[in-house]
């Protein structure tokens, strides 16, 4: 007969830190909820959307590594969880040196915060395609990365221009005349994040669609391995996502060719024993993918997940983070996602109107962020909706989205 193993003596439940807690860390620490784990939220700003839901909260300035530092001593978590790119992460190598876990990898956090070392890597260390690119820490340098400099061929114009550490599409602009360039890298400065005063400058790539595969990374003592979610489809305004569907219609071959180019990036980022969720962006043009972007955590695109298929992305994130198994994702059939956005200003929270009107067709879901203030094109609710078909799919989520208006409240600004 066989041996029974002794079972293992139990363990309370983990305690997880989320740095940064916007509406991505919101739904990640409902789903760890669910699971009896202790949460501990931070950010720089109060009442952050995670907070409302975690079981403790902090305000630091994440840029601050003693803050970091300190705020970890104090809570002594399982696991360190970044949920945005602005942190100061010489100070998680230090945390993960110490012994404390960070997801999915202080490397993966440390080489992402900045888009010019994720671009580096891609691009020169593992050969992956990308659009042709430069680096610019002043308008004079822009300028002549972009139009070129004697015995030296410049990005040209087109071009893109992104704050190598930004995220929600701050920042970003398309230079289209030489008059544009140094509005461009004042934009830039407006919308980085952090203190590094340089910028990306990408060649204009005029692709047929762009995708988000979301890559899950599992430990070794889950069965290891990597999982892919079906791609899915999404479109931009300023940089930001407005709209996400799945399935999105892709040919089989350049399914693998993108799920391979994950593949490598997220092995060499996360190390072997690194895991977590990560949404990796790229390019189609033709017969080509084309590497843009990449995320160490859940994907503002991946929102949809919430309605397509059993398995979110943020439950995804946390089996994954937890070392629990992920049994194969059922799909629920063409879904998309719709954002729901702000246009002023104000420092309270604003009001909704119009939830009940989207919510009368059937398949749709709504969620609001419950951010504490507004600025215009910030995003502060989501409009998820299923259809017989993606484009059924689609139109029903942007009408849900234009049913709700965001109020804003009297008094103060």
């Amino acid at each position: 007969m066989p041996t029974r193993r002794a079972a293992a003596a139990p363990r309370p439940q983990p305690t997880l830190l989320m740095l940064g807690s916007g509406e991505l860390g919101k739904e990640f620490v409902i789903c760890a909820k669910r699971l009896g784990c202790r949460v501990v939220a931070v950010d720089r700003y109060e009442d952050a959307p995670a907070m409302q839901v975690a079981d403790a909260r902090e305000v630091i300035d994440m840029l601050d590594g003693a803050a970091v530092r300190r705020v970890v001593r104090k809570h002594r978590p399982d696991y360190v969880v970044p949920e945005i790119e602005a942190i100061r992460t010489t100070a998680l190598l230090a945390i993960e040196k110490a012994g404390t876990t960070v997801i999915p990898s202080a490397t993966a956090a440390h080489l992402t915060m900045n888009r010019d070392a994720i671009r580096s890597l891609a691009a020169e260390e593992l050969g992956l395609p990308t659009a042709r690119y430069a680096y610019a820490g002043s308008a004079a340098e822009l300028e002549a990365a972009i139009m070129g400099t004697r015995g030296r061929k410049g990005i040209g114009l087109p071009c893109v221009i992104k704050p190598v550490m930004s995220s929600s599409g701050k920042g970003q602009s398309v230079a289209r005349t030489r008059a544009d360039i140094a509005k461009s890298w004042a934009y830039a400065l407006a919308g980085m994040r952090g203190d590094t005063r340089t910028v990306i400058v990408e060649e204009f790539i005029d692709f047929d669609y762009e995708i988000t595969l979301l890559t899950v990374k599992q430990r070794r003592s889950a069965g290891g391995g990597t999982v892919f979610v079906q791609p899915l489809g999404h479109r931009q305004e300023r940089g930001d996502y407005q709209e996400s569907w799945m399935p999105c219609p892709m040919k089989p071959a350049l399914v693998r060719q993108a799920q391979r180019m994950a593949k490598r990036i997220t092995d060499r980022i996360a190390g072997p024993e690194g895991a977590g969720l990560f949404g990796v962006e790229f390019f189609v043009r033709g017969s080509k993918v084309i590497f843009s972007e990449l995320s160490p955590r859940p994907h503002d695109t991946g929102m949809v997940t919430m309605v397509s298929q059993d398995l979110s992305e943020f439950e995804l994130h946390l089996r994954a983070v937890l070392g629990l198994p992920i049994p194969r994702i059922t799909y629920r059939g063409p879904s998309a996602s719709a954002v729901i956005l702000a246009d002023f200003d104000s420092d309270r929270a604003p009001a909704y109107t119009g939830i009940a009107d989207a919510m009368r067709t059937p398949g749709v879901e709504v969620r609001i962020f419950g951010k504490p203030s507004a600025r215009p094109y910030r995003r502060m609710g989501v409009a998820l909706a299923t259809g017989r078909t993606v484009a059924e799919a689609r139109r029903t989520a942007r009408a849900a989205a234009a049913c709700v208006k965001v109020v804003k409240p009297a008094g103060r600004r």
